[in-house]
């Protein structure tokens, strides 16, 4: 996979509050929705992807992935 280079999500005035944790698993959401309706080489997720991988920590980004391989991932992909 090629090096990606990470930047701070823009603001977002659905996430108000300091607290970025429903921001950072909308981004991972909108990412693998992005994938799934335009496919792997879309460059139009790149923006998603960078988003919640500044957002959110590595263990939930690792944790989620595996529930979505086993199909026991909680949100709405």
């Amino acid at each position: 996979m090629a090096e990606i280079e990470l930047k701070t999500a823009p603001a977002d005035f659905r996430f108000p509050t300091t607290n970025q944790s429903r921001h950072c698993f909308t981004r991972y959401i909108e990412f693998h929705r992005c994938v799934a309706a335009k496919g792997e080489e879309a460059g139009d997720c790149d923006k998603f992807a960078k988003y919640y991988r500044s957002l959110c920590p590595g263990e939930w980004i690792e944790k989620w992935n595996e529930q979505r391989e086993t199909g026991t991932f909680p949100g709405p992909l």
